[in-house]
């Protein structure tokens, strides 16, 4: 709940070639209290796409302001949107964000709503988690010879399960990571999260 993240990644479609930059834009109060009031709901507002969809838009040209070498090489963004409502055992969820504003928007090919068609077809809905980290663990001291384990701990904390070369990865949450932590801080403190790691118990 405290932002959107841009990165610029280079890649063939399997493997990382180079890293660009990356980048935070921070939630307005107003943005963050709306998704926030929009959590569980299956029919959110059309109001609040378009205002987070903008906000994302917003995202996309900062970092192509600040790292203008960039500016006209992207082939394309990936809008993972904001998840308001996921229950994949049941086969729902929902993530809010419109790729074909955005793309009109940033003048770049966008593609969205990952989450749904790995859903639907039997999926935790994070399709793309564990083939990042496959591409990023090939090159790690070993990874040829042994499993590999990634945890990523955002909002949600998963896990990816690397095994032999010839099997699909495999990949599922695990519980909440960040999201009650800020809410902890933003319940005790003036801040939506720990800052830095200053806050202290």
């Amino acid at each position: 709940m405290d932002g959107i993240d841009v990165a610029i990644v280079e890649t063939d479609g399997e493997v990382v070639t180079a890293f660009g930059p990356a980048a935070t834009t921070a939630y307005d109060d107003e943005l963050r209290a709306a998704l926030r009031a929009a959590l569980g709901r299956r029919d959110p507002d059309p109001a609040l796409v378009r205002g987070l969809t903008d906000a994302h838009t917003e995202a996309v040209r900062a970092i192509l302001s600040e790292y203008p070498e960039f500016t006209g090489k992207i082939s394309i963004v990936g809008l993972h949107g904001h998840t308001v409502f996921h229950a994949p055992g049941d086969g729902l969820t929902v993530q809010i964000g419109d790729g074909a504003r955005l793309a009109a928007a940033t003048g770049i090919d966008v593609v969205s709503d990952f989450r749904a068609a790995d859903v639907a077809a039997g999926g935790q809905g994070a399709p793309f988690a564990p083939l990042y980290h496959r591409a990023l663990s090939r090159d790690l001291p070993g990874a040829a010879d042994a499993p590999v384990a990634v945890v990523n701990i955002g909002g949600i904390a998963n896990v990816t399960w690397i095994g032999a070369a010839d099997e699909e990865p495999m990949a599922f949450d695990t519980g909440p990571g960040n999201a009650l932590l800020d809410d902890w801080v933003a319940s005790t403190t003036d801040l939506p999260f720990d800052r830095g790691g200053t806050v202290s118990g």
